[in-house]
C-alpha cells in the first residue's frame, strides 16, 4: 500500500482535515475517490465517500448520534449508507469495502480517483497508482488497461472530468475511451443519464461534449448527432451541422449564465426562470442545455435541395422533437424533462418566423408565448443561441440586430402578459355557455382561450364587452 505521510512531503489537502476530525466517530476508515480528488485539484469539496471495513450500518449509526445527521440507506445491494444534516458540512457516503482497500481502489475508472485518506491518525494518502502526480499534473490517466471496458459509462466520465477539472486525458486512456465508447449502449439508461446530466450542469458543456464526440462517444449515444459531422447546410451558416450545433450550446451557456447582456432588464426574470427545478435533479437551464444540444438532429434525416439547389431541412423541428423524446426516454429521462426538451426541439424556429413581421401587435406576442409555454424562456435562449452561430456569408449584423431586438421584446413582454392571464376571467365557462345558447362540448375550450386572448389584449374589458365578444366568436366559428 503506498503511503504518502504526514509532515513536509503530505500533499496539502488541508480542505480535508476538518471533514476528518468530524467524522472521527467511524473509527476506521477512509475518504476516497471524488473528496480526495478535489482537493488535491484545490476544487471545493461538496460530498464525501467513505469506505469502512465490514458492515457500514454501525459506524453510520455512531456518526449520525455524535453529529445529529439524518441517515438512511442509500443502497441495499452494496450497504451503504447516507448522512445529511446536523454538523456535518457536507453529505457523507458511508459503504463497506469489497476487500481490501488497494483492491478496491485498483477497480475504480482514473488514478486521480483511485486515492484514500485514513480519518485516524496522521491523515495518510494510500496512493497506489499516482493519483497525486496526476492532479498536480492535471492529467486524466485509466488505473489500468481494462477499467474503460469493465464501464464504458466511465467514458462519459472522461469526457465530464475533463472539462470540469481542466484535465487533459493521456493517450493510452484516449485509446481506451475510443474502443469501449460503442458498448456504452450496454449500461442502463440510468447510468449514462446520470452523466450526461452532470455535463449540462457545467458552465461549459459544450467543451464536455466536445470532448465525448473526440472520445468516440457522442455519436454512440446519440447516432444523429454523428450523422451530423461534415454535413454542409446552406449560406447563412459557417459551420457543419455538428459544429453549428456544439456552438449553439457554448452562446446557450453564455446566455444562461449572464442572460441580461442579451435580455437587458428581462435578464433578471430569465434567470429566476432558468433556474426553477424540473426533475431528475435538473433545472430549466440544464434542460436549455439538452434543447440546445438536440434541437438540429433531424437534420441528417431531413436534408434536401430545393428546386433551386439550396439545401432545406424540411420538418426537421418537427422530426427532431419526436428524436429527442425517443432518445431521453432511452435515457430514462423523466417525462416532464423529456417533454420539456422536446417541446423546446419542436419549436425552436418560432421566434425567428416572428422576425419578419416586427413590430409585433400585443395579440401576435400573446399567440407566441402562448404556443411557447411552459418553455417560453429556454425557447428565448436557443433563440438567441441558435442565431448566433448562424454567420455565414449571407448573413448579415442586422439580421442578427433584429432577431435579438424580437427576443428582448418577447423576454419583456411575456412577464407581463402573464400577469394579464392570472386575472381572473371575465366569463365563466357556464356563462359564455349560457350567452351563447349551446350546450358544453369542444367548441366551448376553444371559446374560452379565445375571450381569454381578447381579455389580456384588451385590458379593463367589461362583462357587456365580453358577451357581446363571445355571441361573435360563436358565431363566426361556427361553434354549434
Amino acid at each position: 500500500m503506498r503511503r504518502v505521510g504526514a509532515g513536509a512531503a503530505r500533499p496539502d489537502l488541508t480542505g480535508l482535515d476538518d471533514i476528518r476530525a468530524q467524522l472521527a466517530p467511524l473509527g476506521e476508515a477512509w475518504l476516497v475517490g471524488g473528496c480526495v480528488r478535489d482537493a488535491a485539484l484545490g476544487a471545493s469539496v461538496t460530498d464525501v465517500d467513505v469506505a469502512v471495513p465490514g458492515d457500514a450500518a454501525e459506524p453510520s449509526r455512531r456518526l449520525a448520534k455524535a453529529s445529529g445527521a439524518t441517515r438512511f440507506r442509500l443502497s441495499g445491494a452494496f450497504g451503504s449508507w447516507r448522512l445529511h444534516g446536523g454538523s456535518l458540512p457536507v453529505d457523507v457516503d458511508v459503504t463497506p469495502l469489497q476487500g481490501p482497500l488497494d483492491d478496491d481502489l485498483g477497480r475504480r475508472d482514473f488514478a486521480i480517483n483511485a486515492m484514500a485518506m485514513a480519518i485516524a491518525g496522521d491523515g495518510a494518502v494510500i496512493d497506489p497508482y499516482g493519483g497525486l502526480a496526476d492532479a498536480e499534473a492535471r492529467r486524466l490517466r485509466a488505473v489500468s488497461d481494462h477499467a474503460l471496458a469493465d464501464d464504458p459509462v466511465r467514458v462519459l466520465r472522461a469526457a465530464r472530468l475533463g472539462q470540469q477539472h481542466g484535465l487533459t486525458a493521456d493517450p493510452a486512456t484516449v485509446a481506451l475511451c475510443r474502443a469501449a465508447a460503442p458498448r456504452l449502449w450496454d449500461a442502463p439508461g440510468e447510468r449514462l443519464r446520470g452523466e450526461i446530466a452532470a455535463m449540462t450542469r457545467l458552465r461549459h458543456p459544450d467543451r464536455a461534449f466536445a470532448a465525448l464526440d473526440d472520445l468516440g462517444g457522442l455519436a454512440v449515444l446519440a447516432p444523429q448527432l454523428g450523422e451530423a459531422r461534415g454535413m454542409e447546410q446552406n449560406a447563412y451558416h459557417h459551420k457543419d451541422v455538428l459544429g453549428h450545433t456544439l456552438e449553439v450550446v457554448a452562446h446557450g451557456a453564455d446566455i444562461a449564465a449572464d442572460p441580461a447582456r442579451v435580455f437587458g432588464a428581462a435578464g433578471p426574470g430569465i434567470a429566476q426562470a432558468l433556474a426553477e427545478p424540473v426533475g431528475d435533479g435538473l433545472t430549466r437551464r440544464e434542460v436549455a442545455v439538452l434543447a440546445l444540444l438536440l434541437h438540429d438532429m433531424a437534420k441528417p434525416a431531413t436534408r434536401d435541395h430545393a428546386p433551386d439547389g439550396r439545401v432545406t431541412f424540411m420538418r426537421h423541428d418537427v422530426v427532431g422533437a419526436q428524436m429527442a423524446a425517443t432518445l431521453l426516454d432511452a435515457l430514462r429521462f423523466s417525462h416532464r424533462v423529456r417533454d420539456a426538451v422536446a417541446a423546446c426541439v419542436r419549436h425552436h424556429l418560432v421566434i425567428g418566423f416572428m422576425v419578419h413581421r416586427q413590430p409585433l401587435s400585443l395579440r401576435q406576442v400573446y399567440r407566441v408565448v402562448e404556443r411557447l409555454e411552459p418553455v417560453v424562456e429556454e425557447s428565448l435562449v436557443l433563440s438567441v443561441a441558435d442565431r448566433l452561430a448562424t454567420d455565414g456569408p449571407k448573413t448579415n449584423d442586422t439580421q442578427i440586430r433584429r432577431h435579438l431586438v424580437l427576443a428582448r421584446d418577447l423576454a419583456r413582454t411575456a412577464s407581463r402578459l402573464r400577469q394579464l392571464v392570472q386575472q381572473p376571467p371575465v366569463l365563466r365557462g357556464d356563462e359564455i355557455a349560457e350567452a351563447v345558447g349551446l350546450p358544453a362540448g369542444p367548441w366551448l375550450a376553444r371559446a374560452v382561450a379565445a375571450l381569454r386572448e381578447q381579455q389580456v389584449v384588451r385590458p379593463g374589458m367589461t362583462r357587456a364587452y365580453a358577451l357581446r365578444f363571445v355571441r361573435d366568436w360563436a358565431a363566426r366559428s361556427d361553434a354549434g
